[in-house]
């Protein structure tokens, strides 16, 4: 599939933003794992640097990186520095991983919408981070909401979409 496209993205622990995603129109498959930090075959109880993240696969035919980003910025709280919720720490940042050019500028973009909308009270500190490498989690963090329903999460649909077209 020609339109087939990941993106990447961390906003807090991963089980929530996974299973807030999964259930969105043009998304294929979400993974959990760990991206951005220092080093190779990171796990859980051993990931310095690297960002609880997720990777998002989506057919482009259906939705755009644009959509996505705005999404993320919908279910999390991007204006606070490595926290989420009772999370605290850099794995819990926000952050976006782009992959090229195009993405770093979609990014600053919807990041502009969001501080102009003044639906938070202070400033968006989601980091943009160049992609590296994307450790997959292990087994048991994939799909947990799912599995696990009343497992713990901060993330929840807060606003309506921040795209005016």
């Amino acid at each position: 599939m020609d339109t087939l496209k990941r993106a990447y993205v961390a906003g807090g622990c991963f089980w929530g933003i996974e299973e807030l995603f999964r259930k969105q129109p043009g998304i294929l498959n979400t993974e959990v794992g760990y991206i951005g930090g220092d080093n190779d075959y990171p796990t859980y109880g051993n990931h310095p640097g690297h960002a609880e993240g997720i990777e998002i696969e989506y057919d482009a035919s259906v939705t755009s990186f644009k959509n996505i980003l705005d999404y993320f910025f919908r279910v999390h709280n991007p204006t606070t520095v490595n926290r989420q919720g009772n999370d605290k720490g850099a794995s819990y940042r926000s952050a976006i991983f782009f992959q090229n050019e195009d993405e770093l500028k979609i990014a600053k973009e919807v990041i502009a919408m969001v501080d102009n909308s003044k639906r938070w009270e202070t400033k968006v500190v989601t980091t943009l981070e160049p992609y590296s490498t994307f450790w997959p989690a292990e087994a048991e963090h994939q799909d947990y909401l799912f599995k696990n329903p009343n497992g713990y999460t901060c993330h929840f649909e807060r606003f309506g979409t921040y795209i005016k077209e």
